[in-house]
């Protein structure tokens, strides 16, 4: 049962920074530049600094980050945005598939799924508004509705699952 337990929390931080790392590496690969990395939220325990990044290690490990310079990001041709918006999914789905049947290999997949959603924050809500603003423009109510209507999806998948149960 400990072993269970270690490889849930292990595979699933692993996963996280592999995702984080896959942004990591398409900005790189795009010259954009990467000014922070962390693992958690909440208050800072432990901070370094590698070359030019700042690692952070924060109190609850329940996500990961990569901040990255927003305004070279954004004066990117629309497929670099993309690739790196979508590196992190990318990089899981082919642990999940490297792996697959393991737990490691589930939460690659989990994690892959749960960041295209078009969530708040996630992936696929960034990559969404990316879009958004090259059809429309910075356009509030447009990007106002895309990201409820991500937030409705989001209860109905979820409603969805409980209602399975």
């Amino acid at each position: 049962m400990k072993l269970l337990i270690i490889n849930v929390i292990l595979s699933f931080l692993v996963s996280l920074v592999l995702h984080e790392f896959g942004h990591y590496l398409a900005a790189r690969l795009c010259k954009i530049p990467v000014t922070q990395a962390g693992l958690g939220w909440g208050p800072k325990l432990y901070c370094a600094r590698l070359k030019d990044v700042d690692l952070n290690l924060r109190l609850l490990p329940l996500g990961a980050y990569i901040r990255m310079d927003m305004v070279v990001l954004q004066s990117r041709p629309l497929f670099q945005q993309l690739f790196v918006l979508g590196a992190g999914i990318a990089v899981n789905l082919g642990l999940s598939a490297l792996t697959w049947g393991t737990v490691f290999g589930a939460f690659n997949l989990a994690l892959a799924f749960a960041n295209i959603l078009p969530l708040y924050q996630q992936d696929g809500w960034k990559a969404g508004i990316v879009i958004c603003r090259r059809l429309f423009g910075r356009n509030p109510l447009v990007e106002w509705t895309f990201t409820l209507s991500g937030g409705l999806m989001g209860l109905a998948v979820l409603a969805r699952a409980f209602s399975s149960f």
